[in-house]
């Protein structure tokens, strides 16, 4: 059993690992978004409700059945036969541990003995992993809409998910990049072969971005390796732009300060001509820096809002 969940996950991974059916017998594999500067509690906090044992694996531990596995902060939790693999791979859809590298990986190794759980959290990280799991003939199960504390990263109706990327080749890609095994002109004729090279830049690295597939939900993966969907890229991309205004207005002041400096000099030099010429540049500025300071204000230049109709997150 593979799990996923983000925020307000606590709460309902307490209750499914708390109490376990009678006849359970299956290993449980747990990516829990959180800070990779925290350390996490989560063992110490699910194991005073559970039955099972519950630890941070170390790469290349075997696998025992009856246990929860959950991926320590800031490192992917993989799944190979016969053993686990804790890795400092690219980010996907901005998270490490990422859910859907964990699903990829299991559904990889096990196939239709998968049972993949999405529960509560924000964006999609987990979609499209759930969709490998249900494309390799596992079962996929998603956190009830009405009991969720954050719904936004369900899908619509996993019975109904197909994605063309989950062939067993194409998860051997993916999975590969992840654990980082491959040389540069491996992983890029990897990607090349499941991808389409489109314009757009990585957030992250500033490289170039494939599509990957054409299904949804659409998704990006760049040279280095990290992957987003759609969702994820626009979250990244309003947040740089953010970044890019904050940094403009910073220099723009910096100028501003500078040329009034420069007119003091010039007036204590007695030379008016010139400190009126820095004077004005620096009222000139000073007009432009207030249109991006209302920019970033306001929102106007970062906010965007998805049609009404999608099942999609509306940005942060």
């Amino acid at each position: 059993m593979v799990i996923g969940s983000s925020a307000g996950g606590l709460k309902a991974l307490t209750a499914v690992i708390g109490k376990p059916p009678g006849e359970f017998g299956a290993a449980v594999f747990i990516v829990q978004h959180i800070s990779p500067e925290h350390h996490s509690l989560l063992p110490e906090i699910l194991s005073d409700t559970s039955h099972l044992p519950v630890v941070h694996p170390q790469n290349g531990d075997k696998i025992s059945s009856k246990k929860v596995y959950i991926a320590p902060p800031d490192h992917h939790l993989l799944v190979e036969v016969g053993h686990v693999r804790v890795v400092r791979g690219p980010r996907e859809n901005r998270f490490r541990p990422s859910i859907d590298t964990l699903f990829r990986s299991a559904a990889r190794a096990y196939g239709p003995q998968v049972v993949g759980l999405v529960l509560t959290g924000h964006l999609d990280d987990g979609t499209v992993g759930l969709q490998a799991v249900k494309q390799r003939g596992g079962i996929a199960v998603v956190h009830d809409p009405d009991e969720a504390e954050f719904a936004s990263r369900l899908v619509k109706d996993p019975s109904a998910a197909e994605a063309a990327f989950a062939t067993a080749d194409e998860l051997a890609i993916e999975t590969r990049i992840a654990e980082q095994q491959m040389g540069t002109e491996e992983l890029i004729a990897g990607i090349e072969a499941i991808g389409t090279r489109t314009l757009f830049t990585c957030p992250s690295c500033n490289g170039a971005l494939w599509q990957i597939g054409h299904d949804e939900p659409l998704r990006f993966r760049c040279h280095i390796g990290h992957s987003f969907t759609a969702n994820a890229l626009l979250a990244d991309q309003t947040r740089n732009l953010e970044n890019a205004l904050s940094s403009a207005v910073r220099l723009m002041e910096e100028k501003v300060m500078m040329a009034r400096r420069m007119a003091e000099r010039r007036r204590a030099m007695e030379l008016s001509e010139a400190a009126a010429s820095y004077e004005q540049y620096a009222r000139h500025l000073d007009r432009e820096v207030s249109i991006l300071r209302q920019l970033l204000i306001g929102g106007n230049a970062t906010r965007y809002v998805l049609p009404a109709d999608e099942n999609e997150v509306q940005g942060e």
